[in-house]
């Protein structure tokens, strides 16, 4: 009797992700590699850049989102672990093999950007401008940092996925089978590499989901070669023009590099744009001595400035306040040990599972992608 009473508390004591929480973050490090050593190659562990050290450190592949979506459904791993966002293991899913199981360590950890375009909201968008006739002749697109139903959104209706890397390649193949262009969700990357293709800013026209049709007239919809959705990431858009001007006089000869999804006035006054994994390459690429204020999450910078401080590089924030990912800093080492730990005792928490039809549109806009270059 005393037996089964103490394994039933042992199997309450790994489900309750409450009694992980109360624990130190260094508590949970033998944990963890225990708990991967007893699953083996059936698990795999994904750490987005912007993941805290303590738990990308655990990683077996780090990356941008689309990266480690592909490194997963590439590997055998019955279930992947992936410390990112809700959009980001969802991608996973979609792209994965039959019978992987994709596993986000917290439910909370969301992304701003992706919440700000919701599919009943881009639906509607779609039949206001499908009432003014501008539909016909529109190509939907949506970058990454969305979640499956826009994806599939722009699937069924032509369009594709794209990354910040491969964004203008996007925009070249939509414009080969359309006049226009819908963007989504984040309209600073789709104004930086519109911009950055000679298109006028005042051919690229926001629709804003909140106001009464988009709060713009027919007129500007009609005259717009792209049409931007109002949403932003809440930590590029922190970054201002005044950063990059005081970062300057601070530190005269200082390379710039920014994320495109900074805003326009942002990108204008910077060295130089790129995606989280072009920016590691200028870093790495650069001479000895060189300085750098970078334009995007915080820790992917001390990362990178701890990573380069031998070789004589110095990388500091463009915003020396700080810009956090709330939504990425949620995944912590008790959430990722609770969740391996779940799956040793053969339990499946947190699972991200995509509708079947949802799934199936959302790959032919990930896999058209995949045609395009850049």
């Amino acid at each position: 009797m005393t037996l089964v009473l103490e394994e039933a508390q042992a199997a309450e004591s790994v489900c309750s992700l409450e009694n992980y929480l109360t624990l130190p973050d260094h508590t949970m490090d033998a944990r963890i590699a225990a708990a991967r050593q007893k699953l083996g190659a059936s698990t795999v562990i994904l750490g987005h850049h912007y993941q805290r050290d303590e738990v990308i450190r655990f990683a077996d592949f780090t990356g941008d989102s689309y990266k480690l979506s592909k490194a997963a459904a590439e590997t055998s791993a019955k279930y992947i672990l992936f410390c990112g966002v809700h959009f980001m293991a969802e991608s996973a899913d979609v792209l994965g093999q039959a019978g992987q199981e994709v596993i986000l360590p917290d439910l909370n950890a969301g992304c701003s950007m992706a919440d700000m375009a919701e599919i009943s909201q881009v639906e509607a968008c779609w039949e206001a401008l499908e009432a003014m006739g501008l539909t016909e002749d529109m190509i939907p697109l949506t970058y990454m940092n969305s979640t499956a139903a826009i994806k599939a959104f722009c699937g069924e209706r032509g369009g594709l996925v794209c990354t910040s890397s491969n964004a203008r390649a996007a925009f070249e193949w939509a414009f080969a089978r359309g006049k226009r262009i819908l963007f989504l969700p984040d309209q600073h990357l789709g104004r930086n590499t519109g911009y950055a293709m000679g298109i006028p800013l005042n051919e690229m026209t926001v629709w804003d989901p909140w106001a009464l049709q988009g709060g713009q007239t027919k007129a500007a919809f009609e005259s717009s070669r792209v049409i931007l959705w109002k949403g932003h990431c809440s930590v590029h858009q922190r970054f201002l023009p005044s950063h990059v001007d005081q970062v300057r006089a601070k530190y005269p000869g200082i390379q710039v590099i920014v994320h495109p999804e900074c805003r326009w006035e942002v990108c204008q006054k910077a060295d130089a744009l790129g995606s989280t994994e072009r920016l590691i390459k200028i870093v790495e690429d650069a001479p000895e001595g060189s300085m750098f204020a970078i334009g995007t999450e915080i820790h992917l910078v001390n990362r990178l400035a701890k990573r380069f401080a031998d070789k004589g590089k110095k990388i500091i924030t463009l915003d020396d306040t700080g810009c956090l990912c709330t939504t990425m800093y949620r995944i912590s080492p008790q959430h990722l040990a609770w969740a391996l730990e779940n799956l040793v005792e053969g339990r499946v928490v947190n699972q991200i599972k995509v509708r079947r039809n949802v799934k199936h549109w959302a790959r032919v806009a990930l896999d058209r992608m995949l045609e395009i270059k850049g």
